[in-house]
């Protein structure tokens, strides 16, 4: 078996990212726990995840001008992450109700519903549902 198990995420700081995905989002908390950076300064290793999902994301707090600089920007400035969802008119409200900046509307496409979000960094993501 082969699976990817996490994929990182670069952001400003970890608790509005960790409210940005549980409390938005809907992800769960599965895991905030004491690290070191390589040269032993601390951080803190963050892993949320869809209830539903198998991929994690890490919540990486930016180390660095280097790294700051690819806030908002890992994917440069394409659609990087991609959310589906049972009920996409139910997750748009309560997304919109919560204050998330959409860039698309939403609309229908041959794969179902789709509309563009930005993430608590600015990243780009599609929140995909059935027609």
């Amino acid at each position: 078996m082969v699976q990817i198990d996490l994929v990182a995420l670069i952001v400003d700081e970890y608790d509005p990212a960790i409210a940005f995905f549980t409390e938005v989002l809907g992800f769960d908390l599965v895991e905030d726990s004491p690290s070191l950076t390589n040269d032993g300064r601390p951080k803190r290793w963050v892993v949320v995840r869809p209830p539903s999902g198998q991929t994690g994301i890490l919540l990486a707090r930016a180390d660095g001008e280097h790294q700051r600089v690819a806030i908002g920007n890992q994917v440069a400035g394409r659609v990087g992450f991609f959310l589906r969802v049972d009920d996409f008119d139910a997750a748009y409200r309560r997304m919109v109700e919560a204050g998330v900046t959409f860039v698309r509307e939403p609309r229908t496409e041959p794969y179902g519903r789709v509309a563009v979000f930005l993430d608590i960094a600015g990243n780009r993501w599609d929140l995909l549902g059935a027609s």
